[in-house]
């Protein structure tokens, strides 16, 4: 079973949990979630480069590293495991992020149970990204969100029980709608007379879902993904659960947790009932270009700096549905990178929040000013984490934006030359009038908070960046002028997913 390497994603996770449960003092627990989350990140970079030797001798098939072990035969319910170049994307940023998560986390109270929650949400996180098998992958996702309630209403502030609630109730709804629409999926896998499965690439190449039941099983499954990544009109429990959530917290949350959302709807809903996606498409990109739009507008009004962040990322994700439903390659790599770009911006944006709020003890805007004298290090990078949501050339935004416009407008012009109506064209102007917007409150933020006079005297006494500090959040700005500087070898790398199988089965 240990021969394939992927396992070793949820492996570590749970010697880290067993590591974290056997430790006696704060320095061993920072030990485990450093060393744990250092050896996922050498995993990921392991993976990628055996991934690109095997795409260069030539193999072709649309899932490397495929395994599977039978775990409830019955039900032919496997642990079936598969990447592609997505969902190695996906890991690295997941292990990215729970390192400068771990950095973020180190003065944490009650570490010990912190810890445990939290590396438990990691396991879900990987196992969600490796399995191929719907069952097994709803079991990771659910292990991924449970433990969201905890880690907000025992280490969150302000209305942080409030918070954890409503996160939790509309998440757990979202998962509802999912859980039936995967058990529909299920009964119609396979052909009259042969076996059932939950397999992905099984159900791709049987292509026997019929068209009526495609109908009706994409949009539960869309919406059940689409509640996690904040799709407007289910987007209410993301600003109050980032709010209220500790900072680790909100680094895992919205740099990938939402990200699970995006992945779901192209894996599962797009991949496996493509008929259906490109009928009701229309509909989910209406709510869609919504999100683009009000997420930002919610952003400009906002003075508590978690939540203009917090919407900010609802318009940020909502992007990333809005180029999955345009059903073309150039879009959906935009969205792909559009999702590793807003997890490292976010995390970096969140993880500076956390350490300003932890200083100043306010988040508000009005209350503070004159950062950048007081706090430089911190401050520079901040405005780094702003230019790049506002889309800076060289920083990862702007390919990722630029990406998504191209093949929105491409998708758009394609339509309305055929006759098909201009909705898409026309949501790809009203979604990119959301850059301006950005660029509003960015820099509204960037103006009040750190220049200008020093609104408060107690805040002279305050220092900058401690070592841990400037590690975690270095290590996320190196990766997001990476993304920026070199995008071709990140586009080139999702693009390895789009096979001649996967244009067959979405009719691209």
């Amino acid at each position: 079973m240990f021969s394939n390497i992927l396992i070793y994603f949820v492996v570590i996770p749970l010697l880290m949990l067993a590591g974290v449960g056997l430790c006696r003092n704060v320095r061993q627990i920072r030990a485990v979630a450093v060393v744990g989350s250092t050896a996922l990140i050498a995993l990921s970079v392991v993976l990628l480069l055996q991934y690109l030797d095997l795409r260069a001798a030539g193999e072709a098939a649309p899932m490397l590293f495929v395994d599977s072990w039978t775990w409830f035969a019955p039900l032919h319910i496997n642990l079936a495991v598969g990447v592609d170049g997505i969902s190695i994307a996906m890991l690295l940023l997941s292990s990215i992020i729970l390192f400068t998560g771990s950095f973020a986390s180190w003065t944490i109270a009650q570490p010990k149970e912190f810890f445990l929650w939290l590396i438990l949400l990691s396991t879900g996180v990987f196992g969600f990204f490796i399995s191929i098998d719907l069952f097994t992958m709803f079991m990771f996702y659910e292990v991924a969100l449970i433990p969201m309630y905890l880690l907000i209403g025992v280490w969150g502030s302000g209305r942080k029980n409030y918070s954890a609630m409503k996160l939790t109730l509309m998440l757990m709804g979202g998962s509802a709608f999912l859980m039936l629409g995967l058990i529909g999926i299920y009964y119609h896998s396979a052909p009259e007379g042969q076996p059932l499965t939950w397999n992905i690439l099984e159900i791709a190449s049987n292509a026997s879902i019929p068209h009526g039941w495609q109908q009706f099983l994409f949009p539960m499954t869309f919406v059940g993904f689409g509640v996690l990544g904040a799709m407007f009109p289910f987007h209410t429990w993301s600003p109050d659960g980032h709010a209220s959530a500790p900072t680790a917290v909100s680094m895992l949350h919205a740099g990938v947790l939402m990200k699970l959302g995006g992945y779901g709807c192209f894996r599962v809903a797009i991949y496996l009932m493509p008929q259906a996606a490109h009928e009701l498409a229309w509909i989910f990109l209406i709510l869609t270009g919504i999100s683009v739009v009000y997420g930002a507008f919610c952003a400009c009004v906002k003075t508590d700096l978690k939540y203009i962040n917090a919407y900010s990322s609802v318009s940020h994700c909502g992007l990333v549905l809005f180029a999955i439903l345009m059903l073309n390659t150039t879009a959906m790599t935009g969205a792909i990178m559009q999702m590793l770009s807003h997890g490292l911006m976010t995390a970096l944006f969140f993880a500076l929040i956390g350490m300003i709020y932890g200083r100043t003890h306010t988040r508000e805007i009005t209350e503070m000013g004159g950062m950048m004298q007081i706090m430089p290090y911190l401050s520079v990078c901040y405005v780094i984490a702003g230019m790049a949501s506002l889309g800076l050339p060289g920083l990862s935004g702007f390919v990722a934006e630029m990406t998504i416009f191209v093949g929105s407008f491409k998708a758009g012009m394609a339509d309305f030359l055929a006759g098909a109506g201009s909705l898409r064209i026309v949501f790809t102007i009203i979604a990119c009038c959301s850059i301006v917007i950005t660029a509003v409150y960015i820099l509204r933020v960037v103006g009040k908070l750190l220049f200008g006079p020093v609104y408060n005297d107690h805040h002279r006494e305050l220092t900058d960046a401690t070592w841990w500090e400037r590690l975690s959040t270095a290590a996320l700005i190196v990766c997001v002028a990476a993304i920026g500087c070199f995008p071709n070898f990140f586009v080139n790398l999702i693009k390895t997913t789009f096979s001649p199988e996967i244009f067959a089965v979405l009719g691209m």
